[in-house]
């Protein structure tokens, strides 16, 4: 058991990127990677919201969406959780880190509307998996996140001070570099189970 988590974990964090691979939660991944201490900042606050989520998704789908006959409202119950979730970390990080909260600006409620947050709850869902398990794909997807955000953000911060050329500058070569990583992640492909 514990071998499957560990490799749930790896996969999910690595080969399947949710956003080198499967380019989910772009929006964040592009805005907030800028600098390295606020893509830090955003990557923990979706480490704690796809944890979170994770676990309570699967408890009210299992222990209430399922015996209710109700399945067909989980995208909905879904969306609720994942909101509630989003508006406590905001109110926490107002209240905690004031000069965090300012930095990722409007890119904090976007959580709330970050595909990868839902897409995490539904494949947990669709692949069966169990309380335990669900919570381990939503910490390994959303510690990918984090991952990729924080490599992105130092590359970024380092391009900073180069000479691009002006059609590349900006957001062209943001995404020439993010493309970079998604084919250096490629490479663990073999790591899957």
């Amino acid at each position: 058991m514990i071998k499957i988590l560990l490799l749930t974990l790896l996969t999910t964090a690595l080969v399947n990127n949710v956003v080198l691979s499967q380019f989910l939660g772009l929006c964040p991944f592009l805005g907030v990677s800028k600098n390295v201490k606020t893509a830090a900042g955003m990557g923990g606050a979706v480490i704690f919201v796809i944890t979170v989520a994770s676990a309570l998704t699967s408890v009210l789908y299992n222990g209430v969406l399922v015996p209710l006959d109700l399945i067909y409202m989980e995208t909905i119950v879904f969306i609720l959780v994942i909101a509630a979730l989003v508006q406590l970390v905001e109110m926490a990080l107002k209240k905690l880190s004031h000069g965090l909260y300012a930095a990722l600006g409007v890119y904090l409620p976007l959580i709330t509307t970050n595909c990868a947050v839902l897409g995490v709850a539904l494949t947990n869902v669709q692949n069966g998996n169990d309380f335990i398990t669900s919570v381990v794909a939503g910490f390994g997807t959303a510690g990918g996140f984090a991952i990729a955000i924080i490599i992105l953000a130092g590359i970024r911060e380092k391009m900073a001070g180069n000479n691009v050329p002006h059609a590349f500058s900006g957001m062209p070569i943001t995404l020439i570099t993010a493309g970079l990583m998604a084919i250096a992640f490629y490479g663990f492909s073999g790591l899957s189970i």
